[in-house]
């Protein structure tokens, strides 16, 4: 009889304990939207993932909200990003099923950006100088207030610059990049992925410039691309470099990257191909448009749920337009004991 007791008395316990984390969410989420609704609702641009995260002091507790974020962008035919769209001019789907949007924000607002550029043996001292002058053309375009991580890889990711917000700082570290050794292309995406993922700003992006021959990570590409559908981060893929090989897939790499991301892939030919995709990506990141929703259909399965993003503008007009966002995200338990 006693011991029937002790585990009533701890059941009562633990429901204790979870409706006071349940209202500590409540009375957050409401101060937050009371004072930014748009700031409070973004904040957890990492899909339907980890945050908010409340855990009990035992560690043995752990709760999940099931809000969806994605970043869509829009463009013409021609690459040029359209903004001004409203939330009644998009439709979401989760697996197929429409959902209503909760939230909606096309505020040009600063984004927390990794630079991740490659400086392995098939590179070469004039490709890495002429990337370096068409960045400064995105600096220039960019948000004044953005935060930037500077990533370079060889045979192994090395971090230059840790979240910083002076443009010039980035632009001066390739002074001192001679090319050599093989291509860790994955695992410096990785690491960018986390770098990013530790930004100030919920809107968060990588610029790879890479040639996109790997050869030496340890994180295959299944792993990193579930690792960008997880964590919700646009990769902008810039290839440079030397001619392909007859059997490179380099090429085919950048560009899945980029399409699992809800990025872009580009291949500039000349400098001023170069400069003007640089300039297209700062203005992208400047125009894109944050949607939010609570998918109806939720199931903690652990697995890809896929995202569709779609205009309900005329269809004249939305022939003449271009819709991107991440592939999905992976669903996973709003509560779960460990």
């Amino acid at each position: 009889m006693r011991s029937n007791r002790i585990i009533t008395e701890m059941k009562l316990i633990a429901r204790q304990v979870l409706v006071i984390a349940l209202l500590n969410i409540a009375i957050i989420v409401a101060a937050g939207q009371s004072s930014n609704t748009t700031k409070g609702v973004l904040s957890g641009d990492r899909s339907l993932d980890q945050q908010p995260v409340i855990e009990d002091t035992q560690d043995a507790l752990k709760l999940n909200t099931d809000l969806v974020n994605v970043v869509v962008t829009v463009t013409d035919r021609n690459g040029q990003a359209i903004d001004g769209l409203q939330k009644e001019s998009f439709k979401i789907s989760d697996d197929k099923v429409e959902q209503p949007i909760s939230f909606f924000s096309e505020e040009d607002t600063p984004v927390s950006v990794a630079i991740v550029f490659d400086t392995s043996g098939s590179m070469s001292d004039g490709t890495i100088e002429r990337a370096k002058e068409a960045l400064a053309r995105f600096i220039q375009t960019s948000h004044p207030q953005d935060e930037f991580s500077l990533i370079d890889f060889s045979s192994n990711p090395q971090l230059l610059l840790d979240r910083v917000r002076d443009g010039n700082a980035v632009l001066d570290k390739f002074t001192y990049v001679h090319p050599s050794g093989n291509t860790a292309l994955y695992d410096a995406v990785s690491w960018g992925i986390e770098k990013v993922s530790e930004g100030v700003y919920p809107k968060k992006a990588i610029i790879l410039i890479s040639d996109g021959e790997e050869n030496n990570s340890r994180c295959s590409f299944s792993n990193l691309r579930r690792k960008l559908q997880e964590s919700g981060v646009v990769v902008y893929t810039v290839r440079v470099g030397m001619l392909p090989l007859p059997k490179s897939i380099g090429g085919m790499v950048m560009d899945q990257i980029a399409a699992a991301s809800g990025g872009k892939s580009f291949w500039p030919r000349n400098s001023e191909r170069m400069d003007e995709t640089f300039e297209q990506i700062a203005l992208e990141l400047r125009r894109q448009y944050s949607i939010g929703y609570l998918p109806s259909n939720f199931v903690a399965d652990g697995k890809l749920h896929r995202i569709k993003v779609s205009l309900t503008v005329p269809r004249a007009l939305s022939r003449e337009m271009v819709v991107r966002h991440r592939e999905g995200y992976y669903a996973l338990a709003k509560l779960t004991a460990r």
